[in-house]
């Protein structure tokens, strides 16, 4: 049986959009390359994997069959390009790093450190989802990667690296907007704008618990979405409030809105990098101590 790749990948993608103009959209080739491609599998294969007509296409007993078997084989070829692209960054001298939003400075002085310490290698920076981060540092694809709070039972080893204060992000115009510091508990009468706790526990968990510690149960308005969208509310919109990383509200200048650092309590964030429990080699190595010096340098 001769099956190609590329007539997998067709096959799932139309499996997937069951309409042939827009399975050939995603795929970035003309609807006929795809219709060629497929009748040439079902030739192959001895059957029909899909019922079309005018109007609907719809998998067939044997397209079901075949669809967990064409993704699996999609998913080792990817991963297979994966650790074939490792090895060729290991080779070359670089490490694969996956970061966290909102690091600001600190992003920029690990970067300086990582360079003073290792000038001949090169840092790639890789941001997703941090349990996708997390994924990708246990198979290998990444290096490391920084993340806030606390996560256990990743597998992983979380060496400590620095701790971030939160400031509140306020409209302008509102009366603690004159106030240099801003205590919790004068913010309990405005709805926070804060990502789920699906979205980001380990932040969701600490601004809820210091409100409480305040005295107060945050009243939850509208989710953060965008820093856009979300400081534009903030600063022209119904007054509300959110909070930002010190090292993040330094870079930016919104139009409307604040920032001031909190105080009774003040939260703070602590970030780790996170590695395979392995030998580290030389560049890993560096990367670990650029993130142990970035933490000195925060705390002097």
């Amino acid at each position: 049986m001769l099956v190609e790749l590329r007539q997998l990948r067709y096959f799932r993608t139309l499996a997937e959009e069951l309409h042939f103009g827009r399975a050939a959209e995603r795929l970035h080739i003309v609807q006929s390359a795809v219709s060629q491609q497929l009748r040439r599998l079902e030739r192959e294969l001895g059957v029909e994997l899909f019922d079309r007509s005018t109007r609907t296409v719809r998998l067939t007993e044997a397209g079901h069959r075949l669809l967990p078997y064409a993704e699996r084989v999609l998913a080792d070829v990817q991963a297979a390009r994966a650790a074939i692209d490792d090895l060729r960054s290991r080779q070359d001298g670089t490490v694969r790093l996956g970061t966290s939003t909102g690091l600001g400075a600190r992003l920029d002085a690990l970067l300086g450190r990582f360079h003073e310490l290792a000038p001949e290698a090169t840092l790639d920076l890789v941001t997703a989802p941090t349990a996708e981060r997390l994924r990708r540092v246990r198979s290998g694809e990444l290096d490391a990667t920084l993340v806030r709070g606390e996560h256990p039972d990743t597998g992983l080893e979380l060496l400590a690296a620095w701790r971030d204060p939160l400031v509140v992000a306020l409209p302008a115009r509102h009366d603690l907007a004159v106030r240099s510091r801003v205590e919790m508990a004068a913010l309990a009468g405005l709805p926070l704008r804060l990502a789920s706790r699906q979205r980001n526990a380990p932040l969701y968990d600490l601004i809820v618990d210091c409100c409480r510690q305040a005295g107060f149960t945050p009243t939850l308005g509208p989710e953060f979405t965008t820093d856009q969208d979300t400081l534009a509310a903030i600063g022209f919109g119904t007054p509300s409030w959110t909070v930002y990383y010190a090292a993040q509200a330094g870079r930016i200048a919104p139009p409307g809105v604040v920032f001031r650092p909190l105080t009774g309590p003040e939260p703070v964030m602590p970030s780790y990098l996170a590695v395979r429990p392995d030998p580290p080699r030389a560049e890993l190595r560096a990367l670990i101590e650029a993130v142990a010096r970035t933490a000195r340098d925060a705390l002097a």
